[in-house]
């Protein structure tokens, strides 16, 4: 298919009706039939020296060299300034093959670069643009440089491609800025850029690190479907506006560490295969976020309003954030949807749970945690935790698996759920190496803290018997009774370790708690201590608390007078004989009812000896004890 001619007088140099029928682009010189590039040296020069600053220029589709470019600008400066200065131009589709310098250049009216391409270097800074400049589909080869430039007017780069880097330190945006469908391949830096207008960057392509440190967006920011392919910087920007993130891709970090949103309402959805850094930044309106991430990163975020943060497959550290108002951080079990469809978020992989890692320094009072793992969440050092919200599946560390063994003495540790602190204490205690970066726990084993092995930086019992007073609180205030019972075992466990605040008669009376019902939380334990002290009375009664006979009582009578007295004695039960006799099924079925009736604190009326009475007095005093707590533990695990 033959090329088609450009919509204006072009020059049509070097065309041939085989290879190339239109020939140069170039729109013609004024008064010639040549552009500027080819006509002739005389005329040329003829040409230049009739421009003067200020004047409007036309070199459309025109192929510039670096000479001839800077010929041109020469013929545009003010003398008294050294400046090139233009009312407007109009360089579609021009070619720049070398170096094109417009360093302070000033274009007073409309400039028009629209599918020019700059095959050198490009160089704007600081040129003022008082109308609109329009680089739609433009391209340029190596380093493009917009630093410190002026668009008074609209400024359009929509579809322009960038092949080097492209750098816009500090350029200010006075009207709307349009990057709609540009790609940047190498590393773009828009640091301390003011758009005053909207910016559009929808449907851009960042194929390197892109940075806005530092950017003020004082009109809506539109990113939608941006793709970032490098790490992404908004470190200290300010969106004054409505931001735009929807459907965006960061395969990388996203930075908005310090940024201010300060009329955003909805901030995503949005996938991001790497973290996104939230810290510092704050919030003034109430807001909704929506991100798929490896990592979401929010450390000193200020929360002015509510906020509903719903998230897939992230890690989320929430240390030291300011929670002005109820904050709501769910787990979003299925893909977000906007409009039509669902948000891709196949830059993640593995399972989509959402692991909460850190509530310090957050005052609870307002924080909503739902469907998440707390397995590795540092509660220390949060206010008002006994005021937290956990809602729907809520996962915690459980206890280590399998048996162990402490010196000589197998150990094995009832499923319970239990607090990151604590494991970073046992696992302290126990001396358990540090793991590497990217170690998988072992599930038989304690999960060192950040910081093991060091005991200062390591919560103790004392720190952690609070924590666990404070969420058994909030579960009991949640009426969720048997979620605190895990919370009540953890609380006494930290109680009976802690060596320096708890007593040491209190830690004993702790340790039988323990070791008779688990704190009244362990029915089993409970119900076998039960038996084995009815078996232990049932062996007692029958090896001496049970007589060899009922002894047959003795009536004996007087008269006085015509008066008769009757006196009837029993005599003390006797116990004889060796253990053969002792020992047999009659006299257990006897001892069995006499440990029953002490289960429930009955006298069973039986005739035993001196020891038997004190056997079954004993029993009745324990054995309804240890009755009450099998019966305590189980409404503890069902009470509602």
């Amino acid at each position: 298919m033959s090329p088609l001619p450009p919509p204006w007088l072009h020059c049509g140099h070097g065309a041939h009706p085989a290879t190339d029928p239109v020939g140069c682009h170039g729109s013609r010189v004024p008064g010639h039939t040549m552009c500027l590039a080819h006509l002739a040296d005389t005329d040329r020069n003829a040409y230049l020296s009739s421009l003067a600053p200020g004047i409007r220029i036309d070199h459309r589709g025109t192929p510039f060299s670096e000479r001839l470019f800077a010929a041109l600008l020469n013929a545009l400066r003010d003398p008294t300034t050294g400046i090139a200065h233009l009312q407007g131009a109009r360089f579609e589709e021009a070619r720049f093959s070398g170096t094109a310098f417009f360093y302070r250049v000033q274009f007073s009216g409309d400039v028009d670069f629209e599918g020019a391409q700059f095959s050198g270097h490009a160089w704007f800074d600081e040129v003022q643009f008082s109308g609109d400049a329009r680089f739609d589909s433009a391209q340029f080869s190596h380093d493009a440089k917009f630093d410190e430039v002026q668009f008074s007017g609209n400024a359009r780069f929509d579809s322009a491609q960038f092949f080097s880097s492209a750098l816009f330190h500090r350029a200010r945006f006075s009207g709307k800025a349009g990057f709609h469908g540009t790609h940047f391949f190498g590393n773009t830096w828009f640091v301390g850029a003011q758009f005053s207008g909207d910016a559009d960057f929808s449907w851009a392509e960042f194929s390197a690190d892109a940075d806005f440190v530092g950017a003020q967006f004082s009109g809506n920011a539109r990113f939608d479907r941006v793709q970032f392919s490098g790490d992404a910087g908004f470190e200290g920007a300010r969106f004054a506006g409505e931001p735009g993130f929807h459907r965006v891709q960061f395969s990388g970090d996203a930075r908005f560490v310090g940024a201010q949103f300060e009329a955003v309402s909805v901030l995503g959805p949005l996938a991001c295969a790497a973290r996104v850094d939230l810290s510092q930044s704050v919030f003034l309106l109430p807001v909704t976020v929506e991100a798929a991430a490896r990592e979401v990163v929010c450390r000193r975020t200020r929360l002015e309003s509510t906020a509903t943060v719903h998230l897939r497959y992230a890690a989320v550290d929430l240390s030291h954030a300011v929670l002005s108002a109820p904050v709501a951080v769910i787990a979003h079990a299925s893909p977000f949807v906007i409009g039509a469809g669902p948000v891709r978020d196949d830059l993640l992989t593995g399972p989509d749970t959402v692991r909460v890692t850190s509530v310090q320094g957050v005052d609870a009072a307002h924080l909503v945690l739902t469907d998440t793992d707390l397995t590795d969440c540092l509660f220390s050092g949060a206010f008002h935790l006994d005021q937290i919200s956990l809602e729907g599946r809520i996962t915690f560390a459980p206890t280590p698996t399998g048996w162990h063994r402490r010196g000589f003495r197998p150990v094995h540790w009832g499923r319970r759920r239990t607090l990151a602190e604590e494991h970073h204490w046992r696992a302290q205690a126990a001396g358990q190496p540090t793991p590497t970066p990217g170690h998988i726990p072992s599930p038989r084993l304690w999960r060192p803290g950040p910081h093991s092995p060091d005991p200062v930086l390591t919560p103790d019992p004392v720190d952690i018997a609070a924590l666990y007073r404070r969420l058994r609180k909030a579960f009991e205030d949640g009426k969720n009774e048997p979620g605190a019972a895990d919370f009540y075992y953890g609380e006494c466990e930290m109680r009976r370790h802690d060596s320096t605040g708890t007593p040491t008669g209190e830690r004993r009376l702790l340790w039988g708690y323990w070791l008779l019902s688990g704190y009244g939380l362990r029915a089993s334990r409970a119900v076998g201590w039960l038996l084995a002290a009815m078996a232990l009375t049932v062996l007692l009664l029958m090896g001496f608390g049970l007589p060899t006979h009922d002894p047959d009582p003795v009536t004996a009578g007087t008269v006085h007078g015509g008066k008769i007295s009757l006196n009837t004695t029993a005599p003390d039960p006797i116990l004889h004989g060796g253990w053969t006799k002792r020992i047999t099924w009659a006299r257990a079925e006897k001892a069995t009812r006499v440990a029953v009736n002490s289960v429930v604190f009955r006298s069973s009326g039986q005739n035993l000896t001196t020891a038997g009475t004190y056997i079954e007095m004993t029993s009745r005093l324990l054995e309804p004890t240890l009755l009450a707590l099998a019966a305590l533990a189980v409404r503890g695990r069902i009470k509602r």
